[in-house]
């Protein structure tokens, strides 16, 4: 990226490895960062480096190694994903990688199998609402096998706000349904056709922190801010181009 956050592999010249001269500069500073993604507007995302910031963390960091750190990417081996129980047949083998990384802003999905697991995530909504955020509606989980913890997403992680109304016009009748908004990836050759893209959705449940030294990830579940600080106005920052807060209106499609 611009800063150069990645592995010292990814960069073009050792010089240009942020972490790499700071690491280098600096011998008693601690060769981590930590990320802490906001689910608010009103709140600032924040990064530490030297450590992690305690108080936007729950619990301890569970650590996973890097794999394959010479491709200099921040990518982890997964064991297993499940959607809603069911294993997702591509990662059986326990080959399939998942790369963190704040820069990507949904979850990614390898290509030839997004299309399954939208299908996994889609669901009906009963009674037709003329409003509702899909995020608030009851959903399979999505659970990734890290070996000695799980990353666990719901459907406020991953849905679309908006749902689809799709009404048959030979019937007239109408269904609701929620998706998920997701990524489809294909990496070439470099990262193979296994690799997941774990983006904001993982990282705002998660706080994350990387080990440049130790070449490791680890992950606990974050601390948002509670709605007294938001109101305390104990946070100072500005959004731009943020989306109306009105209820997500449904596309319609008449089939």
């Amino acid at each position: 990226g611009v800063l150069g956050l990645g592995l010292e592999k990814l960069a073009l010249d050792p010089e240009f490895s942020f972490m790499g001269q700071i690491t280098r500069l600096n011998k008693h500073m601690d060769s981590y960062f930590g990320v802490f993604v906001s689910k608010s507007d009103d709140v600032s995302s924040e990064i530490t480096f030297g450590g992690h910031d305690n108080k936007r963390l729950s619990g301890d960091l569970h650590w996973v190694d890097v794999h394959k750190p010479e491709l200099g990417y921040w990518q982890m081996q997964i064991r297993r994903i499940t959607v809603g129980g069911e294993p997702i047949e591509l990662c059986q083998g326990g080959d399939c990688v998942a790369i963190a990384d704040t820069g990507t802003s949904l979850l990614g999905v390898p290509k030839q199998a997004a299309q399954h697991v939208h299908w996994l995530l889609a669901r009906n909504v009963d009674g037709d609402p003329q409003e509702l955020d899909c995020r608030h509606s009851p959903g399979p989980e999505i659970v990734f096998d890290m070996g000695d913890f799980n990353l666990t997403l719901t459907p406020e992680d991953y849905s679309r706000p908006a749902g689809l109304r799709v009404i048959t016009n030979a019937t007239n009748e109408t269904q609701f349904i929620c998706r998920a908004q997701l990524l489809p990836v294909d990496e070439g050759p470099a990262l193979g056709d296994k690799a997941w893209i774990l983006g904001e959705p993982v990282l705002r449940k998660y706080y994350s922190a990387y080990d440049w030294g130790r070449s490791r990830i680890g992950f606990a579940p974050a601390i948002q801010p509670t709605n007294e600080e938001i109101a305390a106005g104990m946070f100072s920052h500005r959004v731009v181009g943020a989306p109306p807060p009105e209820a997500p209106t449904p596309t319609v499609v008449y089939i």
